[in-house]
């Protein structure tokens, strides 16, 4: 006898429109509607009363079998398909909701750091552009702009000399720095929770900041 094909999964309780808008409304209820397109994933709008869910950039309609995988896709984390958390649009959200969070005063620019250091702009601009080609000094770009985020500088403008050897790794695998910033500055599972900038102000603690950092930068080589 001939080996059984794999069963062909169909949407449950009606037709591919009902299956669209089931997955269009448990999404707005958890608020990751809008983090759809931020992780590549297939969007939709609302013309009409209806759902129309489009493929990334063809923007190209999701037939039937589309959407059926789409919702398996979201639905994937969990022990019960139909209570699953969409984790990566979950995870996009927070990073958004910190990204907020440290744009609302966690940065100076050029001119900042230069009256930290009692320097001209210029000159501070080419300090900081020099110590970011050694990997000693995290600057971030947004809309245009360079920023440098606060929390690594001391009182004087320097980059804190306890952070040196976390940096490092981090800026050595290119991960995007954003992704460094936030991980820095917000509570890390490897530390117990603790927020790794704070923890290596710690003399004895700074090594397993560091160790933390080089696993981190390890993965992201990998990926």
């Amino acid at each position: 006898m001939a080996p059984c094909s794999p069963a062909r999964v169909e949407p449950a309780d009606g037709g591919p429109d009902e299956l669209g808008e089931r997955l269009a409304t448990w999404l707005e209820g958890l608020g990751l509607a809008d983090q759809l397109a931020g992780a590549g994933l297939p969007t939709y709008d609302r013309a009409h009363g209806a759902v129309r869910w489009r493929e990334p950039g063809t923007l190209e309609p999701l037939d039937a079998d589309r959407l059926v995988e789409l919702d398996r896709q979201l639905r994937a984390t969990g022990d019960d398909p139909a209570h699953g958390v969409p984790i990566a649009l979950v995870r996009l959200r927070r990073d958004a909701r910190v990204r907020s969070d440290l744009l609302d005063g966690g940065w100076l620019d050029y001119a900042g750091v230069a009256a930290l250091r009692g320097v001209s702009e210029n000159a501070a601009r080419f300090a900081l552009h020099k110590a970011a080609d050694r990997r000693a000094v995290l600057l971030v770009q947004n809309d245009g702009a360079t920023l440098v985020p606060i929390f690594q500088l001391d009182a004087a403008g320097d980059v804190r000399e306890e952070l040196l050897a976390v940096l490092e790794p981090l800026l050595a695998s290119r991960m995007d720095a954003w992704r460094a910033w936030i991980w820095l500055t917000t509570p890390v599972a490897l530390l117990g929770g603790a927020v790794p900038h704070e923890v290596a102000r710690n003399p004895e603690e700074q090594p397993v900041v560091q160790r933390a950092a080089v696993a981190l930068a390890e993965r992201t080589r990998t990926r």
